[in-house]
């Protein structure tokens, strides 16, 4: 089984930005750790600031692998290209937040992306991607 996970702008800053909010490991860390756990799976990481790497990506794994956890930063609540992207392809998407994003500011509560995705997973720290690459293993 092959999962894509792709995270979206100022998430390179995971470990060093806002640590009250996001915590202190960065992603490479955590991700190091995941591959460990489910050693059955590939997983791939991809990471980028810019919202149309994010469609290409889509793009391009989005017929061919078994599941995308996309954590798409500030982009889950302004695009409607990302949103479109993933109506677009075959592969399932499960929307990440790692903070709970109705606990923050009211723009937060909105999600552009949400409707087109499998699921939503948000709150739980880092552990919301291991929650995401879990659903794809229920049958």
């Amino acid at each position: 089984m092959k999962i894509q996970i792709i995270n979206g702008p100022n998430l390179n800053l995971l470990g060093v930005r806002e640590k009250s909010i996001y915590g202190n490991t960065d992603f490479e860390t955590y991700l190091d750790g995941l591959r460990k756990r489910y050693t059955d799976l590939v997983i791939d990481y991809y990471q980028s600031n810019v919202e149309g790497e994010i469609i290409n990506k889509l793009h391009e794994v989005g017929f061919s692998y078994n599941g995308i956890v996309l954590n798409a930063g500030a982009y889950t609540h302004t695009s409607v290209a990302i949103a479109d992207a993933i109506a677009a392809i075959s592969t399932p998407v499960i929307e990440v937040h790692i903070s709970n994003v109705y606990k923050r500011e009211e723009f937060r509560h909105v999600s552009m992306l949400a409707a087109n995705c499998k699921g939503v997973i948000a709150g739980f720290g880092m552990d919301s991607y291991r929650l995401a690459v879990e659903s794809f293993l229920i049958k």
